[in-house]
């Protein structure tokens, strides 16, 4: 598995509330701070008040070997109660040119609904690259360890993503 490859990774759980409900949470940008263990808050950038296409905002994020680092992300996908994603670029160039838009993604992040009966089939993924990053960059100090790198940093995303994945469960099939 090398970077150049756009490594994909993707989690899923049924959640016992339609589509409508599911989607309220996912598309709430904020929610994932409560539930994820790198991301710590978020706000919407240059006067976005909520989820539209091209709308982009700003998440504050911690990791105990990485420390503290601020992202920019712009909502790349929003089909209603289907799918929504959001690219990471790198607006600063801190890790090369200054990217302009989802094309040049650090990571692009994605939930797809799908209803299931009387609930709805929830996946979130997510896609590294094509974009440099900070992971790159810690690729290109140690070459030779590219796969395992990137093996350890899944691993890591997997964390966060389940996480997600089980708040947003709970929250639907709860009433919130």
């Amino acid at each position: 598995m090398r970077y150049s490859d756009g490594p994909v990774l993707e989690c899923e759980v049924f959640v016992a509330a339609a589509p409508h409900v599911v989607w309220e949470l996912v598309t709430d940008i904020g929610l994932p701070a409560g539930l994820s263990p790198e991301l710590q808050r978020v706000e919407w950038l240059d006067g976005a008040e909520g989820p539209a296409l091209g709308a982009r905002f700003a998440g504050y994020n911690s990791h105990p070997k990485i420390g503290d680092w601020r992202t920019v992300s712009q909502i790349a996908e929003l089909d209603e109660e289907r799918a929504f994603a959001w690219a990471v670029i790198d607006v600063e160039g801190r890790f090369g040119d200054a990217a302009t838009g989802p094309e040049q993604a650090l990571a692009t992040w994605r939930f797809t609904l799908e209803p299931e009966g009387s609930g709805t089939r929830l996946r979130h993924s997510v896609r590294i690259g094509p974009g440099t990053s900070g992971l790159s960059a810690i690729i290109a100090q140690m070459p030779e360890k590219e796969e395992q790198l990137i093996a350890a940093r899944l691993t890591e995303l997997r964390a966060g993503i389940e996480a997600t994945l089980n708040g947003v469960k709970s929250l639907a099939e709860t009433g919130r």
